[in-house]
């Protein structure tokens, strides 16, 4: 059987509970974390949070899916169609790396269809290529139609080649 990636929608803030707890049955998960900086005081201060709160994403075949149930904190696996959706293995790779190589990720919703193809040339993502909904000024807008999210990073404009 085929491993996937499946997306695991977990009670509030026990993300990483459960990201600790499959390390520790050895099922392959991937937990995103931001990195956000806010002014304390008369400092700053880099904070973690999870990019996409109560989501938690694993690696397993779907005959291993019932197992995940037997963790307390997970709510249900994420479904499209009456079947588990599969998460792209592009899309994880994307989140990995958006969440190495950029700070202050947001996350919005939207819709599956819209986008065109481009390909990084330059800067720290400069080897991915995928599905940008748009670039604008220093702002990239990446599309994750697997789970229906598009992540908004800053980059240089110039960085940036549209593929036809």
């Amino acid at each position: 059987m085929q491993k996937n990636w499946y997306a695991v929608y977990t009670k509030p803030t026990c993300e990483k509970k459960l990201a600790a707890l499959f390390t520790k049955w050895k099922i392959e998960n991937f937990f995103p974390l931001n990195s956000l900086r806010t002014n304390v005081g008369w400092r700053n201060k880099t904070q973690t949070e999870p990019l996409f709160k109560s989501y938690l994403f694993v690696h397993i075949t779907e005959n291993e899916i019932s197992r995940l149930y037997k963790a307390d904190d997970v709510v249900s696996i994420l479904y499209w169609l009456g079947q588990p959706a599969i998460i792209k293995e592009e899309e994880i790779n994307a989140i990995k790396d958006f969440t190495g190589n950029y700070r202050c990720l947001r996350v919005e919703r939207t819709s599956v269809n819209m986008s065109d193809r481009v390909k990084i040339i330059n800067g720290p993502s400069y080897k991915m290529e995928g599905k940008f909904i748009s670039i604008r000024n220093k702002t990239i807008k990446v599309n994750l139609p697997s789970l229906g999210f598009a992540l908004i990073a800053e980059a240089a404009k110039e960085n940036v080649l549209e593929l036809q």
